[in-house]
């Protein structure tokens, strides 16, 4: 057994009052936005993970002045090309969020630099942004003609393109749109169905030139943008595995306090209802982002028919929604999740082998998985595939499994959710 491993123990319940750490996509945005800005951005309930923590080393590498303080952060502004060369390259580790927008922020800056992460980012497809940014004027060199990293990109004089993107990707669309921050003309991006939009929420309020039309986003430079005060969001993502948990447990009833509800990612929300799940929605604030409460009670779940539109907005959630299918009554399938395959783990591959293990009947074709419920899951040797939302979505159907479970190395967790296990255990009754 590994010194990463984890034991899970079969729970009854899940009670308790419970808030998230920050949104991890919003995080990282705060901070890229904060680090091209005039002034000083104040960001509260940063997710201190080590994703977003390599955004932060990453614009310190670039010159920027940046303190960390328990969960707020202090990003001291560089301007609009006030970002310096750095000395090395910039290590990203296991961050593809990071790496692709970082590359549109770095196509209007005047000089080179190489991006680099672990074995698993140098994996993941880059081309979806490369080619785009060449488009509009940098130049771009990898391995693959800059598919896959290590990235050298030289920044330059940009001109704005119209941008047709094949899927819905709010990582090729926010980095296209921060690299229209510094084009000639007008950038915009239309996408086949709508991805989550926090990019455009936030460069509105830094006070960027953008609009946005049904599918098309366009913004245009010229604007300074100009330091905030802000607080992140508790992460949806993250609840959606103590939604499946609380759903699934016998007189459970959970209260998640202060989460992020924007309507581009409360998809999993929607889906979870459609499938009979007992969840109560309380709105707090509407402002640049909705906040609310949720208040999940124990339900009989019935099976979904999840559809390639559905995808964009439940994305990372989908392997939570994977376990809440395997136990309720009857097939549900989910079409067109291609994308999972492209994730720091293929994630379809991933929950497969981990259901299967388990005794749940599920199977993929192409892109389209299969669950067939309700299964009487059992314990068993489980592997994360080195992938956080993997580990946390094995961890809960361990958590109502008939037997224990143990998980091979968890440590991946730390990418977006350090307090995971501690707080899975500060609501679980057993």
């Amino acid at each position: 057994m590994s010194n990463n491993s984890k034991t899970i123990n079969p729970a009854k319940s899940i009670r308790g009052e419970i808030v998230l750490p920050g949104d991890k996509s919003i995080s990282h945005r705060a901070v890229m936005l904060g680090s091209i800005s005039e002034g000083v951005t104040k960001i509260e309930n940063f997710l201190n993970a080590e994703d977003c923590l390599s955004t932060m080393a990453a614009f310190k590498n670039l010159g920027v002045g940046i303190g960390l303080s328990g969960s707020t952060v202090t990003v001291n502004g560089a301007g609009s090309g006030g970002l310096k060369k750095p000395a090395a390259e910039l290590y990203l580790g296991n961050s593809g969020t990071t790496m692709r927008l970082l590359l549109g922020i770095l196509a209007g800056e005047d000089f080179e630099c190489t991006l680099s992460g672990d074995d698993s980012l140098s994996r993941r497809p880059m081309k979806r942004v490369t080619e785009p940014l060449r488009q509009m004027g940098a130049r771009i060199e990898g391995r693959d003609d800059a598919d896959l990293a290590p990235l050298t990109i030289h920044g330059g004089r940009l001109k704005g393109i119209d941008h047709i993107s094949p899927a819905a990707s709010a990582q090729v669309k926010s980095s296209i749109l921060f690299a229209g921050l510094h084009a000639d003309g007008v950038t915009s991006v239309t996408e086949p169905f709508k991805s989550r939009d926090h990019s455009e929420r936030m460069l509105k309020l830094f006070g960027a030139d953008i609009a946005s039309d049904g599918l098309k986003t366009t913004i245009k430079k010229g604007r300074s943008l100009k330091g905030k005060n802000m607080r992140v969001p508790g992460d949806i993502s993250g609840a959606a595995f103590f939604i499946v948990a609380a759903l699934l447990g016998e007189d459970s009833e959970l209260v998640i306090k202060d989460v992020g509800c924007n309507k581009t990612r409360t998809g999993a929300l929607e889906i979870l209802k459609e499938m009979g799940a007992n969840i109560e929605i309380n709105k707090k604030i509407d402002g640049w982002e909705p906040v609310c409460d949720l208040i999940i009670r124990s339900s009989k779940l019935r099976p979904a028919t999840i559809e390639r539109s559905e995808i964009p907005g439940s994305i990372d959630e989908l392997p939570a929604l994977m376990i809440a299918a395997a136990f309720a009554e009857g097939q549900t399938v989910i079409k067109g999740a291609g994308e999972l395959r492209v994730k720091e783990t293929d994630r379809i591959r991933s929950m497969q082998h981990n259901l299967s293990r388990m005794g749940a009947v599920i199977r993929s074709k192409g892109d389209d998985v299969v669950i067939d419920g309700p299964g009487k899951l059992i314990g068993s040797d489980l592997s994360s595939f080195r992938d956080h939302r993997t580990a946390m979505a094995v961890s809960i159907a361990a958590l109502f499994a008939s037997e224990k479970s143990v998980i091979d190395d968890v440590s991946c967790v730390n990418t977006s959710f350090p307090e995971f296990f501690n707080i899975l255990k500060s609501v679980s009754i057993y």
